[in-house]
């Protein structure tokens, strides 16, 4: 499959996961399972196959211009791209169930998930900082099939 192909279609599916995470308080056990689960697995198997057919281009992890040159040809920025892609959402995920068990508020989970989305460890910095303040529920959130 050509990868511009596989770009398009993990991205679609990428961003079922992270609306899946968006209505997370009303469906948590099938946001669980698929955004916080299954797809994370599906795009770390197209990773693991696409470094795995490709290698990892000519750098190194030795300096930035070692790092550079992993990502010199599109097959390796694809699979960077994969790895963003499934962290990423697994981190959303893990960050909505978190919030569910610490009776957070999730219009204050809505702008972490937005940065992690966008920056990955901003979102997670804020999602921190806002645990870390405690900005939870005084009356537990209704958890539904946790």
């Amino acid at each position: 499959m050509a990868p511009e192909a596989i770009f398009t279609l993990t991205t679609i599916l990428a961003m079922t996961g992270w609306l899946l995470l968006l209505v997370s308080p009303i469906i948590p056990v099938w946001s669980d399972r698929i955004a916080g689960f299954a797809i994370p697995i599906v795009l770390s198997i197209v990773y693991t196959g696409l470094v795995l057919m490709t290698g990892m281009g000519d750098g190194d992890y030795g300096d930035l211009a070692g790092v550079a040159k992993l990502f010199s040809n599109p097959e390796d920025v694809l699979s960077g791209w994969l790895h963003f892609l499934a962290f990423d959402l697994w981190l959303g995920a893990w960050m909505c169930r978190t919030a569910r068990k610490q009776f957070m508020r999730f219009w204050l989970v809505i702008p972490s998930l937005a940065l992690t989305f966008a920056f990955g460890p901003v979102g997670f910095l804020l999602f921190s900082i806002l645990r870390g303040i405690g900005w939870t529920s005084a009356i537990p959130v209704v958890n539904r099939g946790d």
